[in-house]
């Protein structure tokens, strides 16, 4: 069962309600807030947003194509789309950054985590929203386990993206789990807005063609990062970085041991 806060805070989404509830939602890249609640974001009234990446792998691959000449232009650029999307969502939340390279997540976890704790305890969070634990990249597992390790309080997951079992990519939508999902059909209005937000991210414009604009979807969230997350291939393995299921949850069980030891005297 989620906690008061938890409860307090899907309620008052699933009402359109605004609430005051201390909340950080804490995603790997810019864009990432929007997929999970862009039309929702004017509700939260005491949101602190963080971002755990730059959004620019320091291979040039990323930046080249999206018409860069260095990973750093990339990362500027992404840093605008963010600012501009965030003016039109109306969102006045506090800002945080790690700006750890994009895909580099997972190789920094315990110090995530670490962060994320004291920036927590600094505010008052009492519910954080994040990534859904579903191998759609690891920077967005990385991002979940470190909340799920920091949170003072109730996790809340939004639907972000996974592999179905024939390799095909699937986006908006959870993995099946245990809790109720709070699915919110947005209004007319709300979908425009959602739309808006969506082209503020030229750069990004391939992947969030694949999300609609019709539902924004929360649960609690109770993952167990030392199991896949689902049977078969996950979708980042179809991406070819060299980040495997089974390297991912090797890195996993290090951080979760290493968060979880007791303080040296």
């Amino acid at each position: 069962m989620p906690g008061s806060a938890t409860a307090a805070v899907l309620d008052s989404l699933a009402r359109r309600a605004p609430t005051d509830v201390p909340v950080a939602l804490v995603v790997a890249h810019p864009d990432d807030e929007i997929i999970a609640a862009g039309a929702s974001l004017h509700l939260l009234m005491n949101l602190l947003l963080v971002h755990v990446t730059d959004g620019a792998p320091r291979g040039l691959g990323d930046a080249a194509r999206a018409g860069f000449d260095s990973p750093a232009a990339y990362a500027e650029a992404r840093q605008a789309e963010l600012a501009a999307a965030l003016r039109l969502a109306r969102c006045r939340a506090g800002r945080e950054a790690l700006r750890i390279p994009d895909q580099d997540a997972s190789l920094h976890m315990p110090a995530v985590s670490r962060y994320l704790a004291a920036l927590f305890r600094q505010r008052g969070t009492q519910v954080v929203i994040t990534h859904a634990y579903e191998g759609g990249h690891p920077d967005h597992d990385a991002t979940a386990l470190a909340v799920h390790a920091a949170a003072p309080g109730g996790v809340v997951e939004f639907a972000g993206y996974h592999a179905d079992t024939d390799g095909s990519f699937v986006a908006g939508s959870f993995l099946p789990g245990p809790g109720l999902t709070t699915d919110i059909e947005l209004s007319a209005v709300e979908q425009a807005l959602k739309r808006g937000m969506f082209g503020c991210f030229p750069t990004q414009a391939r992947i969030l063609a694949e999300f609609g604009t019709t539902w924004e979807r929360f649960r609690p969230a109770s993952p167990d990062f030392r199991a896949p997350p689902h049977h078969g291939t996950l979708n980042y393995e179809h991406w070819g970085w060299g980040m495997t299921g089974v390297r991912w949850r090797t890195l996993a069980a290090a951080a979760l041991a290493e968060l979880e030891a007791p303080c040296a005297a």
